[in-house]
């Protein structure tokens, strides 16, 4: 089998080291970052499951780091949810259209970040207990089966909760890695995990792992008010890659 053209590695693996490093300090952002990158150099088919893929890798390699935030009672009413709502985002898939979703996302996600920034107190929704943290995760595991982007809506709605960074993330990464590797298997099943599958991972995973280790170690450097404009730089980027590839 053939090599890519050097342009198309170079820039996926521009897109590796980038979402690595966005995935090692905030615990998720990967899909989001990397198909900006991707999807010039790869069809969907092949970079859907290469982001899981290198994602969950990167989850594994930092999980370690972050256990003592995650708090298993809080975690399993976002992953019931997500599990529940990524098989009806792949049945719905052949019947939304994707570019009209991701644009509405994206100015959703302008319009958080926008409101975040203006308001002196962010508002802390104390209401709904489980079952609000349970449809959140089912929101993310909806837009993961139909457009790979899991998570936007859960990190929305444990800053909403007025959480820390420790337990922002000792939700949301587990939350996203669990999502990506059931969306692995899926794509396993759909027969989509190709020998062109496996080059790419050869060639980006090293990178993936490089990136997500610096990102983790700056991790260790922020306090809650860095991280909470970190996220929202985030957001506001995704939203603006999402409008993008949107329109594009």
């Amino acid at each position: 089998m053939d090599l890519p053209p050097a342009g198309d590695i170079a820039l996926v693996v521009a897109g590796a080291a980038v979402a690595g490093f966005v995935n090692g300090l905030s615990g998720t952002g990967y899909a989001l970052v990397s198909l900006g990158f991707w999807l010039h150099a790869m069809p969907p088919q092949t970079a859907a499951p290469l982001v899981a893929f290198c994602s969950v890798a990167g989850h594994l390699q930092s999980l370690p780091k972050i256990w003592h935030g995650v708090v298993w009672s809080r975690v399993w009413p976002f992953l019931l949810g997500g599990l529940i709502g990524v098989p009806l985002g792949t049945a719905l898939l052949s019947h939304v259209e994707v570019k009209p979703l991701k644009l509405g996302v994206g100015l959703l996600l302008i319009f958080y970040v926008f409101w975040m920034v203006l308001v002196r107190r962010p508002p802390v929704v104390l209401f709904g207990g489980r079952l609000a943290d349970g449809t959140a995760g089912f929101g993310g595991g909806v837009l993961g089966g139909m457009a790979s982007i899991s998570g936007p809506i859960p990190v929305i709605w444990t800053q909403l909760r007025g959480w820390t960074m420790q337990e922002q993330r000792g939700v949301n990464q587990p939350f996203n890695m669990s999502i990506l590797a059931f969306s692995i298997v899926t794509a396993a099943v759909a027969g989509f995990l190709d020998r062109t599958f496996f080059m790419w991972v050869a060639i980006v995973l090293p990178v993936t792992i490089i990136g997500a280790h610096v990102g983790l170690r700056l991790y260790r450097r922020v306090n809650d008010v860095q991280f909470r404009r970190i996220i929202l730089v985030l957001l506001g980027l995704s939203g603006l890659t999402l409008i993008g590839t949107s329109l594009s």
